[in-house]
């Protein structure tokens, strides 16, 4: 019996940390966003270099295992030393990996992470966590517990996300749900049968801006309009103006940690929303979900890879009073 089984992107992570001479930024007049541009052709030094596994799908089965609840993901991976840096991670973290499948043909999925002054730029290799199918899944297996959590899922894994939320709804397992652009660029209307069947229903505030169709400044609006896709709580992440839950018709609005030292954010949004899941598991309180969730995203970033710095129940965890408010909505 799992308490938590995740699905999701299994990847090699590569920083690598660049020089400040051997760079510049400039305005892109098309997008109207930050350029990063380099010399055609030349040698570049780097400051630093480091190698590590990442993946929505693993990063949130590290951070449930690493909060003491047992673990397992359902996933895929290449046949190659990219996919060995994967499995040594999720042994690292006692997650069990019997349920990951190896592909022959396609490698293993892989990112470059190229980070500068708090800025960064990821290049991403889409292998063989995107192509994973529905009979490499062993369903008689995972229907022993009581979470699954959706990391976002892309390429034709993607497909699977109807039958994982019908599945889970048919065993009663309760689903949490951090859906990725790809799948948001489907459209509410057929996104809705599945937002419908959700518990935790997981966003930034651009991704639901981007599944609402409304701007992000109308907070209200968003919000209901997902309460009506939704029945389950909803979780919104702002980045340094904190995050919002709604549970119904109450809503909850905590701010987050100013001024904080960032050494590299990758992971951020997947130790957030496991963090918030296993919260719940552990308390069955929005409020203490939400500083938990806070608390294990601030320590994640102090470290470079996704899964360095996340928080460990055997050592003391330090919980900061995070303000938190509450009104109807």
């Amino acid at each position: 019996m799992f308490d938590v089984i995740t699905f999701g992107s299994a990847t090699s992570d590569l920083f690598l940390k660049l020089h400040r001479s051997n760079f510049r930024i400039a305005k892109n007049k098309i997008n109207k966003g930050r350029d990063i541009c380099f010399s055609l052709g030349s040698k570049l030094l780097i400051e630093d270099t480091a190698v590590f596994s990442g993946g929505g799908g693993t990063n949130t089965a590290c951070t449930f295992s690493s909060l003491g609840w047992r673990t397992a993901y359902v996933g895929k991976i290449g046949d190659d030393i990219m996919a060995d840096i994967v499995l040594s991670d999720l042994d690292r973290f006692k997650v069990v990996s019997s349920f990951v499948k190896r592909d022959k043909q396609r490698k293993t999925a892989s990112s470059v992470v190229l980070t500068s002054i708090r800025e960064r730029t990821i290049l991403i290799y889409k292998g063989a966590s995107h192509f994973l199918t529905k009979n490499e899944i062993d369903w008689a297996k995972i229907k022993k517990t009581k979470w699954f959590y959706l990391a976002p899922l892309y390429g034709k894994t993607a497909n699977l996300l109807p039958v994982i939320v019908k599945f889970a709804r048919e065993n009663r397992i309760e689903t949490a749900f951090n859906p990725s652009r790809e799948q948001l660029k489907m459209g509410k209307a057929k996104l809705a049968p599945v937002l419908a069947l959700i518990d935790v229903l997981i966003l930034n505030m651009t991704e639901a801006s981007m599944l609402t169709g409304i701007p992000q400044t109308k907070v209200t609006e968003i919000l209901n309009e997902l309460r009506y896709l939704c029945p389950g709580i909803i979780v919104i992440t702002r980045g340094i103006k904190g995050v919002l839950v709604c549970d119904g018709g109450v809503l909850f609005d905590a701010k987050t940690t100013s001024n904080m030292k960032i050494k590299e954010k990758t992971g951020a949004g997947d130790s957030f929303g496991s963090a918030f899941v296993a919260g719940l598991l552990e308390k069955n309180s929005i409020e203490y979900a939400i500083s938990l969730a806070i608390t294990n995203a601030e320590s994640c970033i102090q470290e470079v890879g996704a899964k360095n710095g996340l928080l460990r129940k055997s050592k003391k965890m330090k919980m900061p009073n995070y303000k938190i408010t509450k009104s109807n909505l």
